[in-house]
């Protein structure tokens, strides 16, 4: 359906067009280059290590240059600001940046300098304090740690862990009694003595042996200014590293007006680097390049015009092989099919000979979602809000804005449901009607409540899921008379549609059936017989034909058996449809809640209040659960019982060689 035909694309052109050739392809955005060209003695490839790694540090660092820009000049945005998309830029004004690259690129290296000199000196405070703290102890000391004493004496500066007094340390440090030896005790506390010790200097070998036996250990600290100088040195560092943030980040601050030069900077390496990569699978001579690859076949004729007048080259379209190597997948739709793009890639590509199940997947997509949410308040808000951002901002991401697309539709779909169940707000008219305007009125659905018919609605529930999955197996039918193979058509379509649809139509000609599910109708006894024997045949059509495939005539009944087994995952199938009821009552009765408990202040001033509070607050939670549950089982129902009837994906998305950026969005028109 809308799997855009591929077209293989040979180019070959003279090397001295390789840039502005490759610089093209990439503001077309039209081909994926292959990277499996031949490179022996004839062809080549070119080096891009260097290049790239080069344009790969000049993008990190405009990309961390932003970065830092947004903590230090971060922009005023609204809630709404990342709906506007990237502003337009055209080709030569993102080449005009490389006349300004090196300007821009010290620029970067400025800030990310700047940052560098902040954090450490950040770092360094934390420290410095730490340092301070550790001096406390040695306050007392008017000489510097490094000091070893006079010409004549020997002084040792350290500490015993402990509270001790003087006397006490004296008696523990066993020296002669001839030797003399002066201990003053700078500090004490719980955890260690800080002392000062001095003896002559031909003791000092005795007195530090005695020393060390008694305990006492040197100070981490060290250095050539005593403790009252450096505490007032690294005072001084700390109001310097203090100075330097507040300067700093000052200076970043003035780099805000310059964020747009940084972006277009961060663009232009990621586009050059780009453009490298792809210049890496090309096979070249020294006077000659070859690239090939894969383009669109309603872009490739005219792409291979503009190659032929402007650079002179020879471009050869080819069909690719059916029996070859798959192409990569591209996808264009309507405006209608085309929000499921999103929703079918984050489940897989169509695969070989498969065709775009887009179409068909917003048929159902639509009407489940509806039936799910299936409150008319709730639809009529998300239609509104999606319809305006979709009408305000034209300009936005591609991918969200098929997102907002397909709730926008939804929401009509949840609209329809809603007005067929009654349902505006769960019962707000009524209640509101009956609290505050004392008055009957009563907001009828249009055709049935489920609440008050929930086996009713269940039937029609599995009745939608069985069309929903008898369009699976018309797909599967489509694909396989595209194939011509009738006799895949007879053993995997039409048995079960015989299969199936006469189980059915014998059920509900079951008037002990219908009497279990309440339905209001019993089918004839004839139609009952029929549908019997078309089961019946259904049954022998997958027995004698599901395995086909193999030689053994038991092997191949064996595996009619197990296939015929497989029929009652169509049950399972069926039940998973029971969802589209059960998220619908979960809906409508939460919505009832919400307004009884709303409603519990009566017709008073506080009541009004208290009503509006609740029912904000109590309706807003329930389209935001409910909402996020329909996503979830719509998709759910998409991909394992849609998609279980027909289609198997596989296929490699379309990833052509174009202008990918971040900031910026390249556009041809000026």
């Amino acid at each position: 359906m809308a799997v855009v035909s591929m077209m293989q694309i040979r180019i070959i052109a003279l090397t001295e067009y390789r840039k502005p050739l490759m610089e093209l392809l990439q503001r077309r955005g039209v081909v994926q280059l292959q990277n499996d060209l031949p490179h022996d003695d004839v062809f080549e490839r070119l080096d891009i290590t260097a290049p790239c790694a080069q344009f790969q540090r000049g993008a990190q660092a405009a990309e961390q240059a932003l970065e830092i820009l947004s903590r230090y000049a971060p922009q005023k945005a609204g809630p709404l600001d990342s709906l506007k998309g990237r502003a337009s830029l055209a080709p030569g004004q993102l080449e005009q940046c490389a006349a300004r690259r090196d300007e821009l690129s010290a620029q970067a290296a400025e800030i990310l300098q700047l940052e560098k000199q902040l954090c450490e000196a950040k770092a360094a405070i934390p420290k410095l304090q730490v340092q301070i703290g550790a001096l406390s102890p040695w306050m007392g000391l008017e000489v510097p740690f490094n000091f070893a004493g006079t010409a004549s004496t020997r002084a040792f500066i350290g500490s015993f862990s402990g509270d001790h007094t003087a006397d006490a340390l004296l008696q523990s440090i066993q020296l002669p009694a001839d030797v003399p030896l002066d201990l003053t005790i700078l500090s004490h506390g719980k955890e260690q003595t800080c002392v000062f010790v001095l003896c002559p200097k031909k003791n000092a070998a005795a007195a530090e042996n005695a020393l060390r036996h008694a305990g006492f250990s040197l100070p981490a600290l060290a250095g050539s200014l005593n403790p009252q100088q450096q505490k007032a040195a690294w005072e001084e560092e700390i109001r310097r590293c203090e100075t330097l943030i507040q300067k700093n980040t000052r200076l970043l601050a003035g780099f805000g007006p310059r964020r747009a030069d940084l972006e277009l900077l961060a663009d232009y390496y990621s586009v050059r680097r780009e453009k490298y990569l792809a210049m890496g699978k090309l096979a070249q001579t020294r006077h000659v390049f070859v690239a090939e690859g894969y383009a669109p076949a309603p872009d490739a004729a005219a792409l291979q015009n503009e190659l032929r007048e402007k650079f002179f080259a020879a471009v050869e379209l080819i069909r690719p092989d059916p029996e070859g190597e798959q192409p990569p997948v591209e996808l264009r739709n309507s405006g209608f099919s085309a929000p499921m793009e999103g929703v079918l890639a984050s489940y897989s590509f169509p695969g070989r000979g498969e065709f775009d199940p887009s179409f068909m997947m917003a048929l159902f997509y639509y009407f489940l979602f509806g039936m799910m949410l299936s409150d008319a308040g709730y639809g009529l808000l998300i239609v509104l809000v999606c319809g305006v951002l979709l009408a305000k901002f034209k300009n936005m991401d591609k991918g969200l804005k098929k997102s907002l697309t397909m709730f926008f539709f939804s929401g009509i779909s949840t609209v329809f449901w809603g007005i067929l169940y009654g349902s505006w707000f769960g019962d707000a008219p009524d209640v509101i009607a009956h609290t505050f305007l004392h008055s009957d009125f009563t907001l009828k659905p249009l055709w049935v409540n489920p609440i008050n018919c929930p086996m009713q609605m269940l039937m029609f529930c599995l009745l939608i899921g069985l069309i929903h999955l008898f369009a699976g197996l018309a797909c599967k039918a489509y694909l396989l008379i595209r194939q011509k193979d009738g006799m895949a058509l007879l053993a995997d379509v039409v048995s079960w549609y015989l299969l199936v649809g006469g189980l059915i139509l014998f059920a509900l000609a079951s008037p002990a059936f219908i009497k279990v599910v309440q339905l209001g109708f019993v089918l004839p006894a004839a139609v009952g017989a029929a549908g019997k024997w078309l089961a019946i045949a259904g049954a022998l059509l997958v027995l004698l034909f599901a395995g086909r495939e193999a030689k053994n005539p038991l092997m191949r009944l064996v595996k009619g058996l197990y296939a015929l087994y497989g029929s009652t995952s169509w049950l399972g199938d069926l039940l998973s449809y029971s969802r589209l009821l059960a998220l619908g009552l979960a809906t409508g009765v939460i919505g009832q809640v919400v307004n009884q408990m709303a409603s519990m202040g009566g017709d008073t001033p506080l009541g009004i209040v208290l009503f509006i509070v609740v029912f904000l607050v109590g309706h807003a939670l329930n389209i935001a659960i409910n909402l996020l549950g329909a996503y979830v089982h719509t998709n759910r129902l998409q991909f394992v019982e849609f998609f279980g009837k027909f289609y198997e994906g596989g296929g490699q998305p379309f990833e052509p060689l174009a202008a990918h950026t971040k900031y910026y969005q390249i556009s041809e028109v000026k």
